[in-house]
């Protein structure tokens, strides 16, 4: 076969073309992902640039005080990826909402707590005023341990307030006491008593967790992207988790957490023992994502369900977890 010159550099350009136009078709992907001031790993490679270097996306990041009000902007069509806890996440997936769980980034332990000023055991919460943010993590929290306590919901006042909201009504006095998340949660103990843990009403058969979600139309057109975002979070996960004293209150790793989230970067190292952080290859398990998590959500929606919160449960919430993502990260690169 004769190959002529002009052949060839038609060829040559033609190569040339096809890649300017696969990296401006990947330059042009906006991927809008909304975030949480969360004392957690991923916090990280936010601050360093690392999700758009990998995904090779112009990451829009919003920032957003509660679960909610992700979900919110989920089905409004104005987030790709969100970051919710395990109540808005079993919320939004009762409602049929077209979403996946992609990862789990904590399960809660000491990170969020019921702290009130004037109330020394369960039965002094009747008649006091309890803020928390409805359909949060937290707000599940608050109501799995009244029922513990055999304490009526209907006896305490329960307001619906965002974090930064619960600090300043907590700093006039107009609150008695509030179920929330660090950081906000370090400033009411300093002149709060924790009345519970999330460590406490997980032992009560209520645990929960905080995880990463994507809308299915996102993940069905860019999967690249989504693995990519999964990937680089795995990585910040491992990283703590291989040598979690180096990220101490002098670290990078402190200054960039407390940057982002507006915690005091000498209490980063004790909030980020509020967690318990699951790495790539665990996530894989039936604990989490192979089964664990979608039981989860089941529990916490019936759960939802008998308080009134939603109308109404799902047979099988398996739909709204997903594996693979997190399958695909752990891959070794090639």
């Amino acid at each position: 076969m004769n190959i002529t010159r002009r052949a060839l550099l038609a060829a040559t350009a033609a190569v040339a073309l096809t890649a300017q136009f696969q990296s401006a078709a990947a330059d042009d992907v906006t991927l809008n992902i909304g975030y949480q001031p969360i004392v957690e790993p991923s916090r990280v490679p936010q601050a360093d640039g690392a999700y758009e270097k990998a995904t090779g996306a112009k990451i829009n990041w919003q920032k957003f005080d509660g679960g909610a009000d992700v979900i919110a902007a989920i089905a409004s069509g104005s987030l790709d990826i969100g970051y919710v806890g395990s109540s808005p996440l079993a919320a939004a997936a009762s409602r049929e909402l077209p979403i996946e769980t992609i990862f789990v980034v904590g399960l809660i332990s000491e990170a969020e707590a019921l702290t009130v000023k004037s109330a020394a055991k369960p039965e002094d919460l009747v008649g006091k005023k309890i803020a928390t943010p409805f359909v949060s993590t937290a707000h599940y929290s608050l109501l799995t341990a009244l029922k513990h306590w055999n304490v009526d919901p209907k006896a305490v006042e329960i307001l619906n307030l965002r974090p930064p909201e619960i600090a300043a009504a907590w700093e006039r006095g107009d609150i008695d006491g509030a179920y929330v998340w660090d950081p906000v949660l370090a400033q009411l103990k300093t002149s709060g008593k924790v009345l519970a843990t999330s460590a406490d009403v997980a032992g009560w058969g209520g645990p929960t967790f905080d995880a990463w979600i994507v809308s299915k139309a996102f993940a069905d057109a860019h999967p690249d992207i989504v693995t990519a975002f999964v990937k680089v979070t795995g990585d910040a996960t491992a990283a703590y988790r291989a040598n979690p004293d180096a990220w101490n209150a002098t670290s990078p790793e402190a200054e960039k957490i407390a940057r982002l989230t507006g915690a005091r970067q000498e209490d980063v190292p004790t909030l980020l023992k509020g967690y318990t952080f699951p790495t790539l290859e665990e996530q894989v398990g039936e604990a989490l994502l192979g089964g664990g998590t979608a039981k989860a959500v089941a529990d916490t929606s019936a759960f939802l369900l008998e308080q009134g919160k939603i109308p109404a449960a799902l047979s099988d919430y398996s739909p709204y977890v997903s594996a693979r993502w997190v399958t695909d990260a752990a891959k070794p690169s090639q």
